[in-house]
């Protein structure tokens, strides 16, 4: 019964992967010798899966004018602040990735058991009464023995500089601003995409109205592409099902 349930999922996590494979390769079939789209523009408010970023508040605080005084208490210039402070505006994001790991762990265990049990006389006899037989030494030997040696690496150097302007999606409660910036570059055939995400504070915005992704809180930054030269670099559909059901 357990074989016929595993050979039943196998056959249905592999006709579930042909199947979407096959409508993968439709859609790559229609833009043969095309170049690869362009996303068109939209809210992204309005995308399938879009929450919006609740944060812990403090209690709000109410803008007071003092007497005579055009001054508003928590203001941050007499004049009117051109950075960005509400929703649809627009700022540059400065993003400065220079990340480097390395990393080397290796781990070595063994054990070893040996259990013996057994009788060396029967109430003072050598041998068992009735039966007339030796008293056995030993009824039960049993020996274990276990080791592993594991090893791991890593050596990782990334470096990304480039700018991308976001656009201010939400304000929070507090004043903090929650944006996102997405941009797409079509060179032969290739799509370079930039992504960038996160919570920014009004006060680390600069004067030339531009912010360091570094400042960015719960930053989401994705460099990516697709196209003909990231199709040919990923494994093929089979592959990657094959790669899921081998357990070795």
């Amino acid at each position: 019964m357990l074989k016929l349930l595993r050979l039943f999922f196998t056959a249905t996590v592999s006709t579930s992967a042909l199947l979407l494979g096959s409508c993968a390769a439709i859609d790559r079939a229609k833009n043969i010798g095309e170049q690869p789209p362009l996303a068109a523009i939209d809210n992204p408010t309005s995308q399938a899966g879009y929450k919006p970023v609740h944060m812990p508040m403090p209690m709000p605080q109410y803008a007071t004018y003092n007497p005579n005084s055009l001054w508003r208490n928590g203001s941050r210039a007499f004049f009117k602040d051109q950075r960005a402070h509400q929703v649809g505006d627009i700022l540059t994001v400065t993003v400065n990735l220079n990340d480097k790991a390395v990393i080397a762990n290796e781990t070595q265990r063994s054990r070893q058991n040996k259990e013996d049990a057994g009788i060396d006389n029967f109430f003072g006899k050598s041998k068992v009464p009735i039966i007339n037989s030796s008293v056995p030494t030993k009824i039960i030997t049993a020996d274990s023995t276990s080791s592993s040696d594991g090893k791991g690496s890593i050596n990782r150097n990334e470096t990304l500089t480039t700018n991308v302007a976001g656009v201010v999606m939400q304000v929070l409660p507090n004043g903090n601003l929650v944006i996102e910036g997405k941009q797409e570059i079509r060179v032969n055939y290739e799509i370079r995409e930039l992504i960038v995400a996160g919570i920014v504070r009004p006060e680390d915005i600069q004067s030339d109205n531009t912010i360091d992704s570094t400042k960015i809180a719960e930053a989401r930054i994705s460099y990516g592409g697709r196209g003909q030269i990231t199709d040919i670099q990923q494994p093929r559909y089979g592959q990657q099902v094959l790669d899921i059901l081998l357990p070795f």
